[in-house]
């Protein structure tokens, strides 16, 4: 349901990425490229496909860990605002972990793989989030007592709403910035400069950053530079989703110690990069 949602939704996308691409045309400021956005595009089928797919293997541990659910929740207005907020809470640490965990990040990094930032960019999806194990992040949901369709639709919700921080056109927003994810903050999460990176997980809610230490401001001192810190020099959706589990994968073959092999697996992708004979690759 949740997919199908995405896809209904998709008309609005478009329309907004249009405007977007019109409006920097008009300044002349190179914001977008045919071949970037036609990679994003391609990578977000991909993606699309994968997530429905996962779903449907997946769904049934849900139901599964569902009967044996803390609490009998009703279907009610506040109930459904309650899950909104806890998979927005949730997801703040899929977020954090899928840039702290190498295993994770080799799925992430192609959302950040871009030099550019623009509406769309949150297309920039890969198809191994299955495999690093995005939909485990959601299973808590479930056992405290929410109907897994519902949560399938609250996860939809939440991507749908990311879509519009993912622009350059905005500037701040007043008291939204206090309490939302807002353009503004998304720019600092895409930067790769040294004061932003790593910074800004939110979802929907920034308070989640500021109440756990990651949140920092956009400093117009500070412009923003996009991308990871070694650029990938493609627009090959397929080299785009698998370069980092490639890498990954290759540097934990290193005869080496067990230790050092899980920490090129499960460690911070700058810790494990600099574990391995290599010169150290940094993300």
């Amino acid at each position: 349901m949740g997919e199908w949602l995405l896809l209904a939704m998709a008309p609005v996308f478009l329309g907004f990425v249009g405007w977007e691409a019109w409006h920097w045309h008009r300044r002349g400021a190179a914001h977008y490229s045919l071949r970037d956005t036609l990679s994003n595009a391609a990578l977000a089928l991909m993606h699309q496909a994968a997530d429905a797919v996962t779903w449907l293997v997946v769904i049934g541990l849900f139901w599964w860990v569902y009967q044996y659910r803390l609490f009998d929740l009703p279907t009610t207005w506040w109930t459904i605002a309650l899950l909104f907020v806890a998979q927005d809470f949730f997801y703040y640490f899929f977020h954090r972990a899928h840039h702290r965990v190498r295993w994770m990040w080799a799925s992430h990094v192609v959302h950040h793989s871009s030099e550019r930032l623009n509406l769309s960019t949150a297309f920039r999806q890969s198809l191994t989030y299955p495999v690093s194990g995005m939909w485990v992040f959601w299973l808590p949901l479930a056992f405290l007592g929410f109907s897994p369709p519902h949560i399938v639709v609250v996860v939809a919700i939440n991507l749908g709403f990311q879509f519009f921080v993912h622009t350059q056109a905005v500037g701040k927003l007043g008291w939204l910035e206090k309490v939302f994810n807002t353009p503004s903050h998304h720019r600092v999460h895409h930067a790769r400069n040294a004061k932003y990176i790593d910074r800004n997980y939110a979802g929907v809610l920034i308070v989640w950053d500021k109440l756990f230490g990651s949140f920092t401001e956009e400093d117009p001192a500070v412009p923003c530079e996009y991308g990871i810190v070694k650029p990938v020099h493609t627009h090959n959706p397929i080299t785009l989703t698998f370069h980092e589990w490639r890498d990954m994968l290759r540097d934990a073959a290193r005869p080496q110690s067990l230790r050092s092999r899980l920490g090129q697996l499960f460690g911070p992708p700058e810790r494990a990069h600099a574990q391995a004979p290599d010169p150290p690759r940094s993300y």
